[in-house]
């Protein structure tokens, strides 16, 4: 709840709308949506990860644990600070700690790291949505 907070707490507003988006930008409205469908699988992952019993778990749930502290830390840092470049090197190491929580998450248990796929698959799309909108936005923190 802490990490999806922040979320909530750093909102696009209307220096999100200045940027040049590319024409595969999502619409304002699937963000939440899309962000509480995967908070909820990856806490049905960690769950069912740390019931397991597997001694892999605890390097699944450490990364699992990286990888929601700096998904907490990207909102602040690209619509608080508005440093794009900053955030694309957030959401670097989040795509790191995720992809690394998904392969550990199949070993432990392989519903988890079905669970947890489409996080992946998102982490990446922001990450290229993060890239496109730094390569074209070069005065973007003061918009």
């Amino acid at each position: 709840m802490a990490a999806g907070s922040t979320g909530a707490m750093f909102k696009p507003g209307e220096w999100y709308k200045r940027l040049t988006k590319p024409s595969w930008t999502p619409p304002d409205w699937l963000f939440p949506v899309a962000w509480t469908v995967l908070y909820a699988a990856m806490v049905a992952a960690a769950y069912r990860m740390a019931k397991s019993g597997d001694p892999l778990a605890q390097p699944a749930l450490a990364f699992w644990a990286a990888q929601i502290a700096l998904n907490a830390v990207w909102s602040p840092v690209f619509f608080g600070a508005r440093r794009v470049g900053a955030a694309l090197v957030v959401l670097s190491g989040l795509w790191l700690a995720v992809a690394a929580t998904v392969v550990l998450s199949f070993r432990v248990d392989l519903l988890s790291g079905f669970l947890l796929l489409p996080y992946l698959v998102w982490a990446s799309y922001a990450g290229a949505l993060n890239a496109w909108i730094w390569r074209n936005n070069p005065g973007a923190k003061d918009l």
